[in-house]
């Protein structure tokens, strides 16, 4: 007979001090972030959840897990319409699956404001899937982002101006290095593209001034796992940042992953893996020094969620060394979907004036040299979404070009999504029936994404019939990356 586990969480709002101001925000049962909830596969769940904000329903997502459309928990979907204030919801389900998932908020912008939490499923009586995953310890590193503003500040910012958040700009000193590096046409016709497209380079985040938590704490105040001499440690890492993108290593030691995204795979050795929002690996480690440093870095480059891993009968390190960023990525035209062809800017204004982002002060240069003349044997292949790069130096001023490009030392390996082969052999082998293309776009300058041209309370629903086996074919006609799930449901991912 399957156990019942239980549990009570109540929602409110009290006064948190993460960065040394003290700011109201979402608590969980008095905590932030809210707890860490443990199941065995085959576990009947009892989840009452208790609202008790004044003014705001709420409601808890079960992100990753299978279950009956009504315990989702998104308000308008399937008979839910979220939990009122003063009241108590009952998500009650079996628990038909195993792995590393998580929760959150899906009203508003509750999960910004700390609503979000761990969900493990053990396998029955926590037997290892393999051998290999056999291991003494086993650590939740739950990674976040945390703002000063609230949710409803940062929409409103970004409403009024999509660019709000991006402080970290490039200047005329960038363009001229640009011209220094691939002339003064090719600079020019880029610069245009951009300033049409309004976008910059440096949008790598559309917001930034987060403090990077792990396991809700800053890296001054360092959440730490400790493991005895020998041992192997299951870190099962979360992102449930709202907007952050993670670069994740541990220097010196090399990680093997088991599980992405709760589903057993093939075990890959790598040195670091990229992290998006709501995603999450599982890796095993086999800790041969004292002392550990846990580092994620944001892909904008503006901070580093970092903890501990050490061993416990070892001196107590009182404070952790920041790591030094890596060199801040640019995006290129190929992460905008475009190529350099200029051909179809003929038509367009060059005038330059209007090209936000820069700072066209133009008094400073009166001193320079603008003789190009050096440059006419300067070789100008730029690598572009290398995987693996060398270190920055000096004269490209610490940046990289493309999204993708995590600066990854040459010599490690950095995971890749082809790397990701299912433990198990896919059971249904059917050919798809049929193809339904999902078109993700939206306007920046308001703030606004759709799904096929059409916001979510103008568009309908996509019918599919129960046991269909249907290829979903995504298509980006933004310029930003969206990650995407679906609810209730798993995907085989083919290219």
């Amino acid at each position: 007979m399957a156990a019942v586990k239980e549990y009570d969480l109540t929602i409110a709002e009290q006064t948190v001090n993460i960065t040394g101001k003290p700011l109201k925000r979402i608590t969980v049962n008095g905590k932030f972030v809210a707890p860490l909830l443990e199941f065995e596969e085959g576990d009947e769940a009892v989840i009452r959840v208790h609202n008790k904000l004044k003014n705001q329903d709420s409601s808890i997502h079960w992100h990753g897990l299978l279950l009956p459309g009504i315990m989702d928990g998104v308000p308008g979907f399937n008979k839910f319409h979220g939990i009122a204030p003063n009241t108590t919801y009952e998500y009650k389900f079996k628990v038909r699956q195993n792995g590393t998932y998580w929760y959150h908020s899906h009203s508003k912008g509750q999960e910004q404001d700390g609503l979000y939490g761990a969900f493990v499923i053990y396998p029955k009586d926590k037997t290892p899937l393999t051998a290999a995953e056999k291991t003494d310890k086993d650590y939740v590193v739950l990674l976040s982002d945390f703002h000063n503003s609230t949710s409803d500040q940062i929409m409103k910012n970004i409403k009024k101006e999509a660019d709000y958040y991006q402080n970290r700009r490039e200047t005329v000193f960038d363009v001229l290095k640009q011209v220094k590096r691939d002339g003064l046409k090719a600079t020019w016709q880029d610069r245009s593209m951009w300033n049409q497209m309004r976008m910059l380079k440096t949008d790598m985040s559309d917001v930034t001034g987060y403090t990077f938590l792990m396991n809700g704490k800053t890296p001054q105040q360092n959440w730490t796992g400790n493991f005895k001499a020998g041992e192997k440690v299951r870190l099962r890492f979360i992102n449930a940042s709202a907007m952050s993108f993670f670069d994740v290593r541990i220097p010196n030691l090399k990680m093997t992953v088991v599980s992405a995204d709760g589903q057993p795979v093939k075990p890959v050795p790598v040195d670091e893996f990229r992290i998006g929002t709501a995603e999450t690996y599982d890796v095993i480690v086999e800790p041969k020094q004292a002392h550990y440093q846990i580092e994620a870095e944001s892909i904008d480059r503006t901070g580093f969620s970092v903890g501990t891993l050490h061993e416990e009968s070892s001196p107590a390190v009182k404070q952790i060394e920041m790591p030094k960023s890596r060199p801040r990525a640019l995006l290129t035209m190929e992460d905008m979907g475009m190529s350099h062809d200029m051909s179809s800017m003929k038509d367009m204004n060059h005038d330059m004036s209007s090209m936000k982002g820069m700072d066209h002060d133009m008094s400073s240069m009166k001193g320079m040299n603008h003789d190009m003349s050096s440059m006419k044997g300067m070789d100008h292949d730029m690598p572009m979404n290398s995987a693996t790069v060398k270190a920055a130096s000096d004269k490209n001023d610490n940046t990289v070009f493309g999204w993708a490009n995590a600066s990854t030392p040459e010599g490690n390996k950095a995971l890749q999504y082809s790397d990701l082969q299912s433990l198990d052999p896919q059971k249904d082998t059917r050919a798809a029936e049929r193809e339904i293309e999902i078109r993700l776009g939206g306007n920046m300058e308001r703030y606004i994404w759709t799904i096929n041209g059409k916001k979510f309370n103008e568009a309908d629903p996509l019918v599919v019939k129960y046991g269909e086996r249907i290829r979903l074919k995504f298509v980006n006609d933004s310029m930003m990356a969206h990650p995407m799930h679906l609810h209730g449901m798993f995907m085989q991912l083919e290219n």
